[in-house]
């Protein structure tokens, strides 16, 4: 039996397979919905998160799905847009899915919050990770979960690391979407907490194709880093400026540093960037090596994202794991939110082995210790410190 069979059968625990075989085939499916940007600028990202998501629940049907009754997928593309983002979501909410896994980019969630939290439509954020998101409800209140890292702790934990290599000069360069102006704010609060300004704020829309004004002026008011934080082709627009100023400052940022946008538009300008991950493809220990094992049979091509999809993977177990607590199979939105708040077995994950991940009053499971640094290296993202791959062994649990 295959090792990732296997693996999967014990963390289940499936006496749940046993009962399937008494269910008719005919069973009623339990109806997950997904949306991200499947096609357009953000596909990059947007298609390993749901292909995540289908690696996971093809592998949870092989063992019975939820008590016989396997999991079917409602799919929406949501292209990056805000207004299509919206209109997906309106109609989720009207197709009887039990929850929803969903949303890449900041301002295409933070438009379709309120579809989920008045409809008590559970959604489980795999990708997103403006610091607004789940913070705009109370916690007791909300139906907003999240397993990616908010940029409340991924611009504190790169900010540390830059202190901490002596580069405390710092440029800003944001794009003007919902993300860059959150993620803007998540840094300069970094900053002040280690007593630290930046040198120099740039904006710029999505799309813009020359920014070697703006980096001009970084660098003549002394910058000795830029952070960036958008999520397209414009951090690649930012290495080639600085290339073609011939200005060898390091590039930082968020986990967008990580993605084929960037690596593949600055090519040669993006070695040496580093940014905050939760997973970085490389087989440190069995779980994800099975997970990359699988990806790879299934898809026939390495993960563009690898954040976006082992995030997404984990987050369709975890929503099973909450499932699973409910035995009468009525998946009414109260019931389903307090069963993610209330997860009692550990599930070993791939980003992280998670023991309680959402509770009543937190509703984020990531936190900054299962962050690490990555780097850019010939074209691959690999651990910025050997320490860190080291320690990559032991999947980390929420502090």
């Amino acid at each position: 039996m295959r090792v990732l069979f296997s693996r999967l059968t014990l963390a289940l625990g499936l006496c749940a397979a046993g009962l399937a075989l008494a269910q008719a085939p005919t069973a009623q499916p339990v109806r997950i919905g997904v949306i991200g940007p499947f096609s357009g600028p953000s596909s990059d990202f947007g298609n390993p998160m749901l292909h995540g998501v289908q690696l996971a629940v093809e592998e949870i049907n092989a063992v019975g799905g939820y008590l016989g009754r396997p999991l079917e997928l409602v799919v929406k593309d949501d292209q990056g847009n805000p207004d299509v983002g919206l209109k997906g979501s309106q109609e989720l909410a009207k197709e009887g899915v039990i929850a929803t896994i969903g949303f890449c980019n900041t301002g295409v969630a933070a438009k379709s919050l309120d579809v989920f939290q008045n409809g008590q439509l559970p959604l489980i954020i795999p990708c997103a990770t403006g610091t607004p998101l789940t913070a705009k409800f109370p916690a007791p209140q909300s139906y907003i979960f999240r397993t990616s890292a908010r940029d409340a702790i991924q611009a504190p934990f790169v900010v540390g690391d830059l202190v901490k290599r002596g580069w405390t000069k710092v440029a800003i360069f944001a794009d003007t979407t919902g993300y860059g102006e959150a993620g803007m704010k998540d840094v300069e609060a970094a900053l002040a907490a280690k007593q630290l300004k930046p040198v120099h704020v740039a904006r710029f829309p999505l799309g813009v194709k020359d920014l070697d004004k703006e980096l001009a002026a970084a660098r003549d008011a002394g910058a000795n880093v830029v952070f960036s934080y958008t999520v397209g082709p414009e951090n690649a627009t930012i290495a080639n400026g600085m290339r073609d100023l011939k200005w060898d400052a390091p590039q930082v940022g968020a986990w967008p540093l990580s993605f084929p946008f960037f690596i593949d538009g600055a090519k040669a300008a993006a070695d040496g960037a580093l940014m905050a991950q939760t997973f970085i493809a490389e087989p440190s220990n069995e779980r994800r090596a099975a997970f990359l094992t699988a990806y790879q049979r299934k898809y026939k091509h390495k993960i563009a994202v690898p954040m976006a999809a082992a995030q997404s993977y984990d987050s369709t177990y975890l929503l099973t794991y909450a499932l699973f607590s409910i035995r009468d199979g009525k998946f009414t939105g109260p019931a389903v939110k307090s069963a993610l708040e209330n997860i009692t077995r550990v599930y070993y994950g791939v980003v992280s082995t998670y023991e309680k991940p959402f509770s009543t009053d937190d509703k984020d499971a990531v936190t900054p210790n299962m962050l690490v640094m990555g780097k850019v290296k010939n074209g691959a993202v690999t651990f910025a410190y050997p320490e860190d791959a080291r320690r990559n062994l032991v999947v980390q649990r929420k502090k």
